[in-house]
């Protein structure tokens, strides 16, 4: 894992291989494997941040960030896969997208809507549970938000 790269684009940097690969691990995710029929390109791209690592392989872990104002008040990380599972990824692209919300858009809360079976994952990064369990394009989530001490 240590030999990966990380890389964070703005939508109008990345190029069209790049768009590429994000889209077809994200689909093949979200839609396919989730057995989930929804609009996965939601126009939303064009105003993130598009965090993830790369190795020889391709992607092996993704998020985008949203700034305060485009999907919720506060800042929003969503669309989080890690190729490949239980091996740390999820947790460091995680981090990465944190220090991209801090660092970029001076987030002081950080939003996201958690499948819930993935609820323990993110509240072992701090985040908290806002909302009661509902469902989303057939699956069930939570919000959560994360407050970023400043000390």
């Amino acid at each position: 894992m240590t030999d990966m790269e990380l890389k964070i684009k703005r939508f109008n940097e990345l190029t069209v291989d790049e768009l590429y690969q994000i889209l077809q691990l994200r689909v093949s995710v979200f839609v396919v494997e989730q057995q989930c029929a929804y609009p996965e390109i939601d126009d939303l791209d064009q105003d993130a941040i598009h965090v993830w690592l790369e190795d020889e392989d391709g992607i092996e872990a993704y998020l985008r960030m949203l700034d305060k104002g485009v999907e919720n008040e506060h800042c929003a990380i969503g669309r989080v896969i890690a190729v490949k599972r239980r091996c740390g990824l999820g947790s460091r692209i995680m981090r990465e997208g944190i220090r991209v919300a801090v660092d970029q858009f001076g987030a002081n809360v950080i939003y996201l809507e958690a499948q819930t079976y993935a609820r323990e994952f993110y509240e072992q990064l701090g985040f908290k549970q806002i909302s009661d369990e509902f469902v989303l394009d057939g699956i069930p989530h939570v919000k959560m938000i994360l407050e970023i001490s400043r000390e």
